[in-house]
């Protein structure tokens, strides 16, 4: 070991941010190479940072073998650790940045076709209120769409409705939705008494929104089951609601999306005997961002609304 690890002075001058990105790096794919690519780092010069890590702290991290590199006892223990640095780290950066250009700034996020007709228009003010030299610009798309434009680092911020969010993005949840069976009144489900089943549901076709929506996604997900396809596909809760409206069929859209319908007795609301169907919208970003004060200030915004 060069020096004590235990010294916060000394491990200041020595410690290479780079190289706990690497450990953090060959713990997430399981090998040096993958970790040297997802730390940008050439592979010789990542095995001599991995040596030199490990000689410092006193310490083996990596098992090394023909079939790939993992983490000792002590390396799993380290990468813990390495990675609320590099978070910390991460969020002194974005801090620096929005104190360095308190000024006018631009926020980019995606928005699921519920959160975008529904309640981002309120955040929106309330966030022109709080930061007026913000300029918000949202993009409208499926929440499939969403999640991988964040993935793909078309944008850093969105909202979506699937309740399935992937490994390597993070996620808060903004607003709880609850979602309405609903028909014309003059349609037989309607006119019965007794609530809808499950099986029921999961067995009529319905006006849909299109795959890869958020909506869609719940409905396949509440069901467990393969369900018959749709009886038309809209990206459109509008259209939806004006198709069930004229008696085409049944759907199940955000109470949202149905309520001045519900009012105005186009539509009617199916009782139903199955599990809640309640679903969360998030927010989501992916793990190497840091939400900026602006992303911040429209989460706290979105929450607020929600309470």
């Amino acid at each position: 070991m060069d020096q004590d690890p235990s010294s916060l002075n000394s491990i200041a001058h020595w410690i290479q941010f780079s190289s706990l990105s690497l450990l953090v790096g060959i713990a997430d794919h399981g090998s040096l190479s993958a970790g040297a690519r997802a730390a940008g780092i050439a592979q010789p010069n990542a095995s001599r940072a991995l040596k030199t890590l490990e000689r410092r702290l006193g310490y083996q991290l990596v098992d090394r073998k023909t079939t790939g590199s993992t983490l000792t006892s002590e390396g799993v223990l380290t990468v813990q650790w390495a990675r609320e640095v590099l978070e910390c780290l991460q969020t002194f950066a974005a801090g620096a940045r929005s104190l360095a250009d308190p000024g006018q700034s631009e926020l980019d996020f995606g928005a699921s076709m519920t959160v975008a007709e529904y309640l981002a228009p309120s955040w929106i003010g309330a966030l022109h209120r709080k930061m007026p030299l913000v300029k918000p610009r949202m993009r409208i798309m499926n929440s499939q769409d969403v999640i991988q434009s964040v993935r793909e680092g078309e944008l850093e911020f969105g909202f979506v409705e699937t309740p399935h969010i992937p490994m390597g993005l993070r996620s808060q949840q903004v607003y709880s939705d609850e979602m309405l069976i609903v028909t014309a009144p003059d349609h037989p489900w309607a006119q019965r008494g007794g609530a809808l089943t499950l099986h029921e549901l999961q067995n009529t076709a319905l006006i849909e929104r299109e795959a890869g929506s958020g909506t869609r996604a719940f409905l396949d997900y509440i069901s467990h089951a393969d369900r018959p396809k749709p009886l038309a596909e809209f990206n459109s809760n509008a259209t939806i609601c004006q198709c069930a409206a004229a008696g085409m069929g049944p759907a199940v859209l955000s109470q949202l999306a149905v309520e001045s319908q519900l009012k105005l007795g186009t539509l009617v609301e199916i009782p139903f005997d199955g599990p809640a169907l309640v679903r969360e919208l998030r927010a989501i970003w992916s793990v190497d961002h840091v939400p900026g004060a602006a992303e911040q200030a429209l989460l706290e915004i979105a929450a607020e609304s929600a309470s």
